[in-house]
This record gives C-alpha cells, sequence and structure tokens, in this order.
C-alpha cells in the first residue's frame, strides 16, 4: 500500500527496489526472512520514485539485525556526504555574457539543487522585480502532508512544499520564518545555489553563472538511526540517505514539468559506499533522467584524493595472500570498508591485529554474515561475502569495524580464483572517518565518489582559478573499471557569495563549487538550445559533447586524463567551437 510519513519515522526501515519488477524477491535473497514470508506485512508499505525504483518501508524491528544474508546489498540505501571542505571569468561565463547573441544568463531555465536547503532571504535570489526566483522549496525534514498529485507515480508522501507564492508572502513579513520556516542551518545548498544561479551584485564584484535561471531546492533530512548504526557513521557528520536524494530528483522533475522549463540537476553529494562504476539505484536513476530532452544532471566528482582511502592490489599465481596495511586512529569508534574485484575473480580474506592476534584464512563459502572477535582485544569485524554482487556481477566484501584497536592493521588477501589477481579496497569518504585513519600505501587514482561515476551525466573535479593548478584534494578517476571521469574540471577553490546580511561574503572550497560553476554553465547552454531552437531536444549526453569540446587543454597535459578530465570548463569557447 502507499505511505503517509514512514519516510520520516524512525521506527521504519526503508529499502530501495526495483519498482516494476516489485518482488519479495527485489528485496531480499531469504524468502524465510521476517516480514517476507508472506510478502507485505499490514505495517509495511511503499512510495514510488519513479517507473523503475520505489521505496518500500517496514517497521524497523522486523528488519533489525541489518545483514547482507538477508537484504540484498543495492536495497539498504548508502549514506552520502556533502562534497566541500572572482571564477567566472575563468569558465568563459563572462565572455559569453558580454557576446549579445550569448547574454542569455540562464533565462527561461530551471536550475535544480538536492542538498541543505537554501537561505531564501538572500537577495542574489530575487528578480529584477524583488520577487524570488526559487519556484518551489521541498524540505524533507518539516512533517507535512508531502505533495500528493492524485497519481502514485509523482506523490511524494512526506516533507513540506514552499512555492514561489508562500516565499514571496515570507519576503514581504516582518518575520519571514513565521511563512516560510525552512533554513539552510550549514549554508551548503545557498552556496551552492549562489554559484549556480546568484544575482550579479550592485558593485558587479559578483555574479552566479546563470543569474537569471529559476531555482528548485531540495532541503534533505538527515539519515535515520539505523542506517547510521549500520554504516558506523559518527554522530557529529551529517549524512543522507541515497532514496532520500533519489526523491529529490522526482522533486525536481515534477516543478519543471509544472512550469515547463527545461532543468538541470546538481547534486555535490558523495560516498565511498558502492562499485565505483555507477551500478547504484542513484546512479541509474540518474543516468535515466540524464537522458530525458531538457534535462541536464551535473555531478560533484568528491573530495577523496590525498586522504588515502583507496588501495589497489593485486595477488599474483604464485603467492598466497597480500597483506593490506590499515592505521586506525585512537578513537575510531568503527567504520565500514568494502573490497570489490572484477568479476569472476575470487578472493577470501583474514586479519592480523595490531598485538599480533592471527585470524587466518575464513573461507568465502557461506553466504551468512560472520562476527569475528578476538581474545585480548574488544574489537567485532562484522564480515560478509556477496560472491556474485546483485548489480555487477563483482565479488564484494563488506567489512564493518566496531571498536577497532588502534594501531597498524594487515587485512590478508587471499586469491581463490586467479585471473589478473586484482582488488579494489575503500574506506568512508572524508567526513566518515578520522583523518588518522588510512591505508598506509594508497592507490591515489580511482577516488571519484558515487554518483559520479554513473556514465551520462557530467561529474566535474575542482581546479584552483588563480593559480591554475588542479584542486589537491579533487577526486581523480577513472571508474573501476576504466570508464573517463571526470568529465571537465572547473573553479572550486575559495569561492565566495555574498551574505543576506550584506556583512563578511561565505566561502567554499571543493568540487561542490565546481559543479555548480558547470551547472549554471550547462543552464546557459540549455537557455540557449531553446531560445535558438534546433537543439530543443538538448540532453545530459549533448551538453557535456559542447562542453567537452570547449573546455581549454593544457599542450602540457594528454587529454582525457584522471584529474582534468577532458579540460577546464570555458563556455564560451563551447559557443565557438559550434561555428567549426
Amino acid at each position: 500500500m502507499p505511505c503517509i510519513q514512514p519516510d520520516l519515522s524512525q521506527d521504519y526501515s526503508d529499502f530501495i527496489i526495483r519498482y516494476f519488477s516489485f518482488s519479495q524477491t527485489a528485496l531480499t535473497f531469504n524468502s524465510s526472512a521476517p516480514g517476507f514470508s508472506q510478502g507485505q506485512t499490514a505495517e509495511s508499505c511503499f512510495s514510488v520514485i519513479s517507473s523503475q525504483y520505489a521505496v518500500y518501508h517496514m517497521p524497523l524491528a522486523e528488519t533489525l539485525p541489518l545483514t547482507l544474508n538477508r537484504f540484498s546489498y543495492p536495497s539498504i540505501p548508502k549514506l552520502y556526504t556533502l562534497l566541500d571542505t572572482s571564477s567566472m571569468e575563468s569558465s568563459g561565463i563572462l565572455t559569453a555574457f558580454a557576446q549579445p547573441s550569448l547574454a542569455l544568463r540562464g533565462r527561461g531555465t530551471l536550475i535544480g539543487i538536492v542538498d541543505t536547503g537554501i537561505d531564501y532571504k538572500n537577495p542574489i535570489f530575487l528578480g529584477s522585480d524583488r520577487s524570488t526566483r526559487i519556484l518551489g522549496l521541498w524540505d524533507q525534514t518539516e512533517e507535512g502532508p508531502g505533495i500528493m498529485m492524485g497519481n502514485i507515480l509523482e506523490d511524494i508522501p512526506y516533507g513540506r512544499e514552499y512555492t514561489r507564492e508562500e516565499i514571496n508572502r515570507a519576503l514581504e513579513a516582518e518575520d519571514p520564518f513565521s511563512v516560510v520556516p525552512s533554513r539552510d542551518e550549514s549554508g551548503h545548498g545557498t552556496l551552492l545555489a549562489g554559484i549556480a544561479a546568484g544575482n550579479e551584485t550592485d558593485s558587479a564584484s559578483f555574479t552566479g553563472a546563470a543569474p537569471e535561471a529559476f531555482l528548485a531546492v531540495v532541503k534533505l533530512k538527515q539519515a535515520k538511526q539505523y542506517l547510521r548504526d549500520y554504516y558506523l557513521i559518527p554522530s557529529s557528520s551529517e549524512a543522507y540517505q541515497e532514496n532520500d536524494i533519489m526523491m529529490g530528483i522526482k522533486y525536481l522533475l515534477l516543478v519543471a514539468r509544472r512550469h515547463r522549463l527545461p532543468l538541470t540537476i546538481l547534486i555535490s553529494l558523495g560516498t565511498n559506499m558502492g562499485s565505483h562504476e555507477g551500478t547504484s539505484p542513484l546512479a541509474r536513476y540518474l543516468d535515466t533522467v540524464s537522458a530525458f530532452p531538457g534535462v541536464v544532471t551535473v555531478i560533484a566528482a568528491g573530495n577523496e584524493t590525498g586522504y588515502s582511502h583507496h588501495y589497489f592490489g593485486t595477488v599474483e599465481a604464485d603467492e598466497e595472500f597480500e597483506d593490506v596495511e590499515l592505521r586506525i586512529a585512537s578513537g575510531e569508534e568503527g567504520f565500514t570498508m568494502e573490497m570489490w574485484t572484477q568479476e569472476p575473480e575470487l578472493f577470501s580474506v583474514g586479519f592480523l591485529s595490531p598485538t599480533g592476534e592471527l585470524i587466518g584464512r575464513i573461507p568465502n563459502n557461506s553466504p551468512m554474515e560472520q562476527r569475528i572477535t578476538f581474545l585480548l582485544e574488544d574489537t567485532v569485524i562484522y564480515l560478509n561475502y556477496q560472491v556474485a554482487e546483485f548489480e555487477t556481477g563483482s565479488q564484494l566484501i563488506v567489512m564493518r569495524f566496531v571498536r577497532p584497536t588502534p594501531g597498524i592493521w594487515r587485512l590478508r588477501v587471499y586469491n581463490s580464483l586467479y585471473l589478473k589477481g586484482a582488488y579494489h579496497l575503500w574506506l568512508p569518504a572524508h567526513g566518515f572517518l578520522s583523518e588518522d585513519t588510512f591505508f598506509l600505501r594508497p592507490h591515489p587514482d580511482t577516488v571519484i565518489t558515487e554518483p559520479g561515476n554513473a556514465s551520462l551525466p557530467i561529474t566535474v573535479g575542482a581546479y584552483n582559478h588563480r593559480s591554475g593548478g588542479i584542486y589537491i584534494h579533487s577526486s581523480r578517476g577513472y571508474t573501476r573499471l576504466g570508464r573517463v571521469k571526470p568529465d571537465l574540471a572547473a573553479p572550486g577553490v575559495d569561492v565566495e557569495i555574498p551574505s543576506s546580511s550584506g556583512l563578511s561574503p561565505i566561502r567554499i572550497t571543493g568540487t561542490s563549487a565546481a559543479a555548480a560553476h558547470a551547472a549554471g554553465a550547462a543552464a546557459n547552454l540549455l537557455s540557449w538550445a531553446f531560445r535558438n531552437g534546433s537543439f530543443s531536444y538538448m540532453n545530459t549526453s549533448i551538453a557535456k559533447t559542447f562542453l567537452i569540446r570547449g573546455a581549454e587543454r593544457n599542450p602540457v597535459f594528454t587529454y582525457p586524463n584522471r584529474e582534468w578530465g577532458y579540460g577546464t570548463l570555458n563556455l564560451y569557447n563551447a559557443f565557438l567551437r559550434m561555428r567549426e
């Protein structure tokens, strides 16, 4: 049955399932698991994301403990974090504004942002008539009626939507928050919106990339506690659920259709969980949406370079095993580590603790989660082998470290079926882990965060537009199987927008800012395409091709490459290339 409000309830668990194959087996491999032996229970329900995906809600008491032998890996929502830690000229955007035929400034388009909300009072989001350019703001954190359209494919059964009219009334009120109480506590979403679509200030010292575009904004709710517990996410970290991000994208599409506007979607969230090949439900949904005419999707590449969270290793045919050294910080309460191989390779693992206790080779022939304890330590490791992961066919090994002893751990990797002997290991993304927990011999590449490995969206790395160098933490590609990512690099170091108070500006560094630049550039392309009429069918693939053709390339480098993709964003060059 459809749902009312379980998305917000801590008493319900959420699972992402294939909607067109809505069935028990889409959610669980074990038909005898609680709540599934008779199919849907009286207390369970579902809400639809698209014609491909739905969110299935079950009473939490029926789903705990959450294990991969009971529920399929992709059905458990992954948790995502924020990707941040004078620029428009470097992007060729001001040059395009200077040409009368190209000075479209995002006019007649919609930029949609799924993030932490927006400071709707900031004057950089007002039109020339001083009314808001925000056409819709969906706050997932508020209890409300949701957005009920009378159609299960369009209904959004939780949160509260604020329309343009309501926001305008709030702006006229003595206390705006008494009318529209939604706030952007972190400021991250406001920064992205400002870079992508902020007005030019009176002093002309600031302009967004598409200052006349309309905005639609989603304020994500924080992840439910049971998922934070499962993934061992620190209480101080901001974490957002995969299914909530997918629902946010659904909302942006609804607003675009409601106002009949072409849409640029900006996603500046990421995770190290997943195949790093764009196979997660969120990545696949973005691939589907990216193919729609009039929709361009832009994703931040992540800020993982330099944090030593990735290891790439091989176990040769004549070797019994390889030891992977992992330093765990004092005070680290726990984390989840994933190991991915290329099918049909098959591996198994053992552990050597800092005190020298050896857990020998653990056979990979059991689908059950294994609980590993140590004689002289408080550490518990939950180990789960997926010999053929649901979406990829690759072997996946998930290791959850609880109360790990600080010091140098050794993961002993054994090859059970040698072809090339290669495997990847990823620790959680920066923000979900202590900076003093890392691999001692890391591999610097293949650290694009999900969903940046999705095939069709434009994935954007960051560079310093003042020095011309790549941002030190901008995630490097390629994908796990060698597909080119990132696609482009854009300015992403110390990018500022004016604050709503008019005092000191607020600043952002990271691929979030770079992606916001690219989203604004994409909105300008859409504005030109729909005004021109020749490319009214423009989608993400077409926009990506135009931007790649116009990218600036340093003759010192070979392109594409793992840091810059196909070069640096230059919107004006993209238009010039169309004449050739």
